[in-house]
């Protein structure tokens, strides 16, 4: 008994020194290179809005950023790397639409974003806009919905991938509409894009930043964007809400998490300075011409963001059917 009494007061004797060697980590934290882990390919949407912020960081805040590609796997790749490294917050993963499908498409994975990861902010919001090439024979949703139920299983969609924001959204609709068309996933979108204009394809979700210079000039036909009001470049493209489809209003964001066990004060460092950045007049231009709006917000928002997400997500990756290809 007296050994433990002994090893009692040596462990109570040590707290404060520990405490005081925590907060000192915290006030010199970043003291090294910062990781924004990405899990798409370089000039994907997450990718840049990714390099806007590393860059604002490393210029207001004097840190040493690098952003990293990853991709693949669904995102898992970069979830994986992340969760490999130390809980120390110099590894950031890039969160969006995709990851909150995980759990649903890939229940044994071992891995959540809403179990394995601590929310820092949510960077951005975004929104697409379902298009069709010019000789295809509809000029509304409901239009579309028609044709597609005339010729179950005659046309095809497009999407940038497997478990992609314009797959998920696309099997969203078909759910939702009571209509067949089959899925065409693409790893090129130079390909996907050509293979929409030229018909191959016969509609797709695509980021409203990506179809604003087709619909101009009349290389493709916009009949709705899944936001909740009409969006900048497309003012003349009515919403989903609008014409009678409200459950297509989906938002896609980017958002950045750290491992689950970082320090709390860490992840409020890093949540202040990208706050501050997303205030910044050129964060928000640069972010606006991608077609994002900045978010923002406390870290606690963004992983009520997250749950509800893969909540979301799971519901309609059951009740459509979804299946991760063999």
């Amino acid at each position: 008994m007296s050994a433990i009494r002994s090893i009692a007061r040596h462990i109570l004797m040590t707290l404060p020194i520990l405490g005081i060697a925590l907060a000192a980590h915290a006030e010199t934290y970043p003291s090294g290179v910062i990781r924004i882990v990405v899990p798409t390919g370089p000039g994907t949407p997450p990718d840049v809005i990714g390099r806007v912020i590393a860059t604002e960081l490393s210029e207001a805040e004097g840190w040493r950023m690098v952003v990293e590609n990853k991709p693949g796997a669904l995102q898992t790749i970069g979830m994986s790397d992340v969760l490999k490294q130390p809980a120390d917050g110099y590894t950031i993963y890039s969160m969006s639409v995709p990851t909150a499908a995980v759990p649903a498409l890939m229940p044994n994975l071992g891995m959540r974003p809403d179990v394995d990861f601590t929310p820092i902010v949510k960077v951005s919001k975004s929104y697409n806009a379902l298009v069709v090439p010019p000789s295809f024979p509809a000029k509304s949703i409901s239009e579309l919905v028609a044709v597609l139920k005339q010729n179950p299983g005659k046309y095809n969609f497009s999407s940038a991938g497997f478990g992609t924001p314009a797959h998920l959204i696309g099997e969203m609709f078909k759910l939702q509409a009571g209509i067949q068309a089959i899925h065409v996933p693409y790893q090129q979108s130079q390909q996907r894009i050509g293979d929409l204009l030229n018909g191959t394809n016969h509609f797709d979700f695509l980021a409203t930043v990506t179809v604003a210079d087709f619909v101009e000039s009349g290389r493709l036909r916009a009949l709705g964007v899944t936001a909740p009001d009409r969006v900048a470049g497309l003012k003349d493209v009515p919403t989903v809400a609008e014409q009678g489809f409200a459950e297509l209003v989906v938002e896609d964001y980017v958002g950045f998490a750290v491992k689950r066990g970082t320090s709390g004060d860490i992840v409020m460092t890093l949540n202040a300075a990208v706050n501050k950045a997303l205030q910044k007049p050129k964060v928000i231009e640069t972010l606006t011409r991608l077609g994002a709006t900045p978010a923002g917000g406390t870290p606690d928002a963004f992983g009520t963001l997250v749950k509800d997400q893969v909540a979301y997500w799971g519901r309609i990756i059951r009740d459509s059917g979804i299946k991760m290809p063999q």
